[in-house]
């Protein structure tokens, strides 16, 4: 599992992540992930084109920081997702927690940038 990031005008991330989210790639990403998610207020987006798997433990991971970036004042949400991923976020109702875009305009114009 890959993980990178930049900054965006408005002061939001772009975090690109790279593989599969399963057990192996979220121990891979996890701590990086987390620190780039919850270190501040600013919103994150996550691009997500280049996950083609996600398990339990990888939504886990995504909710987990989603819920501290929004006890911090910001928000964070995924776009790009490969259909398998999508429909197991949606399966699992972690859409109606962090917004799922279809593109990175979506998700940037959704957080008010």
């Amino acid at each position: 599992m890959d993980i990178a990031f930049d900054e965006l005008p408005g002061q939001t991330k772009r975090i690109l992540l790279n593989g599969r989210l399963d057990l192996k790639g979220s121990g891979e990403v996890d701590l990086r992930f987390t620190s780039l998610t919850t270190t501040d207020g600013h919103n994150v987006v996550v691009d997500m084109s280049g996950v083609n798997f996600i398990a339990s433990i990888g939504m886990r991971l995504l909710l987990s920081c989603a819920k501290a970036k929004a006890s911090r004042g910001g928000k964070m949400a995924l776009y790009g997702l490969q259909p398998m991923v999508k429909e197991a976020l949606e399966t699992a109702g972690i859409d109606n927690l962090i917004p799922l875009y279809a593109d990175e305009a979506s998700a940037l114009a959704n957080l008010g940038q």
